[in-house]
């Protein structure tokens, strides 16, 4: 099922995510309807946060980008092994390399795109889908798409990387998406009224 993507302005969106066990009710029904609603809506990722769940969980497929790319692309050597993961209770435990720059975007805030630095490269812990445990190195636009979900339940969005001027130049685009006053090709779900 296709469900609704909250809107930049939720609460729920600044929540600081909790773990979860296998006994959590409906996951695997949950887990589908994430990636239902992540392609619907033509992401790359998606978080439990964005569709008003405040617990650990994102779903990740860089394969996207990949099927999107232009022979050309410069940045093609960044997508190289791609992924598509669940990732449940999720922990960074390490960052490395060098910090990048990448024009990010969130179905969240739609149609805004910055640039964001991250760094090049993760190591993290994460439960499966079938709560076994990983600890998993991953590097160019699969950390990226990681460390952007991951913010994700831990009640960070990509624009509070930004600069203070460069966010305080967006604050009224930010407050129309927060009052519904923005138009998709997805549903959206608008806490403030």
């Amino acid at each position: 099922m296709i469900l609704p993507i909250v809107a930049y302005g939720s609460p729920v969106l600044k929540k600081v995510g909790v773990d979860i066990d296998k006994n959590f009710s409906g996951l695997n029904e949950l887990i589908a309807n994430m990636w239902e609603t992540m392609y619907n809506a033509s992401g790359v990722g998606l978080a439990a946060p964005q569709i008003g769940q405040a617990i650990r969980l994102f779903v990740a497929d860089s394969e996207q980008i990949i099927k999107n790319a232009e022979p050309d692309d410069e940045d093609i050597d960044l997508y190289k092994n791609p992924m598509k993961k669940i990732f449940i209770n999720a922990h960074i435990v390490k960052r490395m390399g060098e910090e990048w720059g990448y024009n990010e975007g969130c179905l969240s805030i739609p149609n805004i795109r910055e640039d964001v630095f991250r760094p090049d490269e993760i190591t993290m812990e994460y439960l499966d889908e079938n709560f076994k445990k990983h600890t998993e190195t991953f590097d160019g636009i699969n950390a990226r798409i990681i460390q952007h979900e991951y913010d994700h339940i831990d009640g960070i969005l990509f624009i509070d990387h930004l600069k203070p001027l460069k966010r305080k130049l967006l604050t009224n685009r930010l407050n129309d998406i927060s009052k519904g006053f923005v138009k998709t090709d997805y549903r959206m779900k608008f806490g403030v009224k």
